[in-house]
């Protein structure tokens, strides 16, 4: 993988992964276009994924300092504990899938894109639904509950395939739950950081341990974690302001879009 190709990818996963258009299936896509391909793919899926979770820290630092003094500075249960126990909730889908299912979703990488272009039209689907859900409401919707963050995380599981937007899914899910839009982005994007986190540290111990190999060099490395770092501040702040406004639409039309062509192109 060239410099180039790393600044590319880069900026397609940062800004994908907030975006509700699937960055594992622009990864898919582009690594595809590319020609890229081997153990540095992996490699460099984690580089970016740990810059990604970085840009949300950043984006959202007030609100993760916020909760992280909440949770750990007094012992009395208060609304921090009860958001961070609704995110430890959130988990459990994906952390049953991780330990049971892993190699039957890696399986589902690096096999052609017509499972990508399948699970772009089913994102543009919940998008598209979500929206029209939430303009028919004439409530301004709650706050998250124990049973939302659940029915979140279980969506959150299902993104784990390759095209199924996590942060689309996860949101339109959290809209149809009747989730206010104002709070449902922003669970969206704190519910991640742990998971893939996890997922990044188990991966790396591997590639120490010698269990996984990599022909990536350093440039592209730094390139392509620069490059998803700055594009991942850029698309979770614009992200949470196109969840408030209610601009779902555009990314459903995007999504099918981008789906059906990547279906007719692997069938033709």
């Amino acid at each position: 993988m060239s410099w180039l190709e790393a600044l590319i990818l880069g900026i397609v996963q940062g800004l994908t992964e907030f975006l509700p258009v699937s960055s594992s299936g622009h990864l898919e896509i582009g690594q595809a276009l590319l020609g890229t391909s081997g153990e540095e793919n992996l490699t460099f899926a984690i580089l970016v994924h740990v810059a990604t979770v970085l840009s949300t820290l950043v984006v959202l630092w007030r609100e993760v300092d916020k909760l992280f003094r909440g949770t750990f500075t007094t012992l009395q249960w208060n609304a921090e504990k009860d958001y961070v126990a609704k995110i430890l909730v959130s988990m459990i889908p994906v952390f049953v899938v991780g330990m049971f299912f892993k190699d039957q979703v890696e399986s589902f990488f690096g096999n052609g894109l017509l499972l990508v272009g399948i699970c772009l039209l089913i994102t543009a689907t919940l998008l598209a639904l979500s929206e029209w859900l939430q303009k028919k409401r004439k409530n301004a919707g709650h706050e998250v509950t124990y049973k939302d963050a659940f029915i979140i995380g279980i969506a959150q599981a299902c993104a784990v395939l390759p095209g199924l937007s996590r942060s689309g899914t996860t949101i339109a899910t959290g809209l149809l739950c009747g989730v206010k839009k104002e709070s449902v982005a922003q669970f969206s994007f704190l519910m991640v950081l742990i998971p893939i986190l996890g997922e990044a540290f188990l991966d790396l111990l591997k590639l120490l341990q010698g269990e996984l190999t990599s022909e990536l060099g350093i440039a592209p490395a730094v390139v392509g974690f620069l490059a998803a770092f700055i594009s991942g501040c850029f698309a979770c702040r614009f992200m949470i302001e196109i969840v408030r406004r209610q601009r779902l639409i555009w990314f459903a039309l995007y999504c099918a879009i981008v789906g059906s062509a990547t279906i007719i192109a692997t069938l033709c």
